[in-house]
């Protein structure tokens, strides 16, 4: 190289770009908070630029103490935000006493309208959460969500996979005193799940 020839510039693919917008699960409750969560966590295992949107107490119908559903939180918190590669919707599990075909048709209508506010963006859904063993009608919700997946053709993941073939939980120390929760532990083997299952299924993140 000459004098005064300047060095090519090196470039640097980025991190690729993800939201989330969930419930208490999602942003964090009791003593751990969103940064240690399973979303986090996840994020820092596979390189992701992570933006955590969402409140506890909300779902895709119920609107919970801060009065937003998952759609109403994404329209506040994501939508004005430059197009990600990848947005995840997480949750169902304060959608209880909600017909199961309002759930399924809040979350069809929500991943519709992420679609046309970012065409390009990959979409996953991902069911409730329940670290102990989950109430019958939990699973009518589960499939609720399954369902809107299916017709809206986006991935789903199931975290009633994990619980067993006996639906018994997530193991001991899992879960904190409200029954309900993840501990430390419980968000890491949650984000371990997810990180199994978005690579056994294939969903990348990173820009095409």
């Amino acid at each position: 190289m000459t004098a005064g020839t300047k060095s090519p510039p090196v470039w640097q693919s980025r991190a690729p770009l993800v939201m989330i917008v969930g419930d208490s699960f999602t942003v964090g409750s009791g003593p751990v908070r969103g940064w240690d969560g399973y979303a986090a966590r996840a994020a820092r295992e596979l390189g992701w630029q992570l933006i955590i949107a969402g409140a506890a107490g909300t779902g895709f119908v119920n609107p919970g103490r801060v009065g937003r559903t998952f759609q109403d939180s994404f329209v506040a918190e994501l939508s004005w935000r430059p197009e990600p590669d990848m947005l995840i919707i997480s949750g169902g599990r304060n959608d209880r006493r909600v017909e199961a075909a309002r759930i399924e048709n809040a979350a069809v209508r929500l991943v519709e309208q992420v679609r046309r506010r970012w065409p390009h963006t990959r979409i996953v859904l991902v069911g409730p959460i329940w670290m102990t063993r989950a109430p019958r009608w939990a699973y009518g919700v589960r499939e609720a969500v399954a369902l809107a997946a299916d017709r809206q053709e986006v991935p789903f993941l199931d975290p009633f996979e994990a619980l067993g073939a006996h639906g018994r939980g997530w193991g001991r120390g899992a879960v904190l005193p409200d029954g309900v929760h993840p501990t430390l532990l419980g968000h890491v083997r949650l984000s371990r799940w997810m990180v199994s299952t978005l690579h056994r299924y294939g969903i990348d993140a990173r820009p095409s």
